[in-house]
């Protein structure tokens, strides 16, 4: 099979692999969509995020989707030609993290596209079978493949709490902004408010359910009439979310989910003397059915999200993309 392998910083190559065969209890999937992501840019770019550095050599891509066309022993739950999206973080499952059901905050995770475990930029992998979760047939591999990012707002909005009548202030109108956008609206927010410096992409966060949206290049949020009692914050941007902090409601929740500096700037005393909670993200767990259900219910558009499509020997453009062109939201690689 055709398999593209990070080598290095800046340093991807079309190669040839032997076709992985499924263990006991695993999938054979052959892969129709891969989305690509700022996590994937950064190990292109720099070769590491945080503790997990890149040893060489590396496939990337975690968002993917597919069809099963082999199975291994004792696999039962699917039938070959089964159309699935795949989670792709599989945990030990023996571990306290695992039994306590936050199996995403597993020590020995073994997730696609983080090191050292190879990720979906190829033609086929294998799977646990109950990792490897049927979609309808009416939605797309492109679709299928970004459940997993809107994974990561389902998990969010859970981590805040939203539900009928929450305020929402977002901040970042990228892809899972974007997501958790939808999924705000969709556990009940009454006002989602959505902040960015790309008009464009607040654009279509007007277009995907924001009540409102802030262009913060052109105005300070500090001015907006709005108090929040939840803040998703997915810029990344350490500047973006001290100010955003400030903005939120007594009692109010702030989730960070966005990767960006190592360190934020922290209103201590409004945290203090609001009584606000702020926790982080890692991932998600026991999110698939609710993202299925989302999409296929269409309260939320993933395909809106595609704004660009490569081949598998286009991996470094579609990483590239991005930082060239302003109308990128999400581009895909179909293998």
């Amino acid at each position: 099979m055709k398999v593209a392998v990070l080598h290095g910083v800046h340093d991807v190559r079309l190669e040839e692999r032997p076709v992985p065969q499924p263990g006991p209890g695993e999938v054979l999937v052959q892969v129709r969509s891969v989305g690509t992501c700022g996590s994937d840019v950064h190990y292109y770019e720099h070769g590491r995020i945080g503790e997990f550095r890149v040893e060489w050599p590396l496939v990337l891509g975690h968002e993917p989707s597919g069809v099963v066309v082999a199975r291994g022993s004792d696999a039962t739950v699917h039938e070959i030609g089964q159309r699935v999206g795949l989670e792709p973080g599989v945990p030990c499952t023996m571990c306290a993290q695992c039994k306590a059901g936050r199996y995403n905050l597993c020590p020995r995770m073994r997730f696609f596209g983080t090191p050292p475990i190879d990720g979906a930029f190829c033609e086929y992998v294998v799977l646990r079978e109950d990792f490897a979760h049927p979609i309808p047939e009416a939605m797309s591999d492109d679709a299928a493949g970004l459940l997993e990012p809107l994974s990561v707002g389902v998990w969010a909005n859970r981590k805040a709490r939203t539900g009928p009548g929450s305020r929402v202030l977002i901040t970042g109108a990228g892809p899972i902004g974007l997501v958790a956008t939808q999924t705000a609206r969709a556990f009940g927010a009454s006002d989602v408010v959505v902040t960015d410096v790309n008009p464009w992409r607040l654009g279509v966060a007007k277009e995907l359910g924001a009540t409102a949206t802030v262009d913060v290049s052109r105005e300070n949020l500090a001015d907006v009439d709005f108090a929040p009692d939840v803040l998703l914050e997915c810029s990344g941007v350490p500047a973006a979310a001290g100010q955003a902090i400030r903005k939120v409601g007594r009692a109010g929740r702030v989730v960070l989910v966005g990767m960006g500096g190592d360190e934020i700037p922290l209103p201590l005393a409004h945290v203090q003397n609001f009584e606000i909670e702020i926790t982080g993200t890692f991932r998600y767990a026991n999110t698939w059915p609710t993202a299925i259900a989302l999409a296929a219910g269409r309260e939320v558009d993933l395909d809106r999200l595609v704004t660009h499509r490569f081949g598998l020997d286009q991996v470094e453009e579609a990483l590239t993309i991005a930082a060239k062109d302003d109308s990128v939201i999400k581009a895909v690689v179909v293998p």
